[in-house]
């Protein structure tokens, strides 16, 4: 997508996949800077390590407290200096594919959230920072579920936060879990504690397959429903208007994706 929106904008960039272990993490982000890269994306395992790893953080890399995007900025002290400032776009990309795809508005939501890893923590804060009026935690490990409820209680005292499935019903369930990606998956959703037609949309971070059975049987229940590709565009066109300060063709962008993914 990147490519394309560099092709587009007739700019003169190219980007590129490394695979990097996680122990040669920071001489990589070292070597980009060295090679004069404008920036990086980083991708799971790297997005919490590289926090501690860049010399600045964005406020959004504070607040999510993860770096998926790095920027190298050139200072104009002498001598010159090339600094590393981590950002975080998943956030906004996710609030973003959410109202287009979904049309959800966000404040004032009633949200059931499935899964507290690193997805799904940054996916509650954000839901918070939104000002959804009450947001359920689901996990499998109940207690990561609980830490994270702390955390909104303490930053968003405003929202009203419990773990476990609720009764009535939702606006939106979102899956932050790893659950359908492959296809001898279940469920991420416990359907003996909730029906998915108590939820009115349901969201799957998951765009490949592009139907999980989650979506497949939210669709039949007739909730309105969105795989995470948007997410995956919107968080990349926040990146390219980091690196490039040009507005992001997001139309193009998501065409490459799709192109790409599903081979439409």
């Amino acid at each position: 997508m990147h490519n394309a929106a560099f092709a587009a904008l007739g700019l003169n960039w190219r980007y590129l996949a490394f695979e990097v272990d996680p122990k040669n993490l920071r001489a990589a982000i070292e070597g980009a800077r060295a090679m004069n890269f404008a920036g990086l994306n980083l991708t799971v395992p790297h997005k919490l390590l590289a926090v501690e790893m860049v010399d600045e953080l964005d406020i959004s890399a504070k607040v999510w407290g993860a770096v998926n995007t790095i920027r190298f900025e050139v200072q104009s002290s002498q001598p010159v200096e090339v600094r590393a400032v981590g950002f975080n776009t998943d956030a906004d990309g996710l609030a973003s594919s959410l109202r287009e795809d979904l049309a959800v508005k966000l404040h004032g939501a009633k949200v059931l959230l499935l899964g507290a890893g690193g997805a799904g923590r940054t996916a509650a804060l954000k839901l918070a920072a939104e000002n959804v009026a009450e947001l359920f935690l689901v996990n499998r490990t109940m207690s990561k579920a609980e830490e994270i409820a702390g955390e909104i209680k303490k930053q968003f005292p405003s929202v009203k936060i419990s773990v476990g499935y609720p009764k009535a019903k939702v606006d939106l369930l979102l899956n932050a879990t790893s659950l359908g990606l492959k296809p001898a998956d279940g469920s991420p959703l416990d359907e003996k504690q909730f029906s998915l037609k108590q939820a009115r949309a349901v969201y799957d971070m998951i765009y490949q397959p592009a139907e999980t059975k989650l979506l497949a049987a939210a669709k039949a229940a007739g909730c309105e429903t969105a795989n995470g590709i948007g997410m995956l565009v919107q968080q990349g066109a926040k990146a390219f208007e980091i690196w490039t300060g040009q507005p992001a063709p997001v139309a193009v962008m998501r065409r490459a994706v799709e192109g790409s993914v599903y081979g439409v």
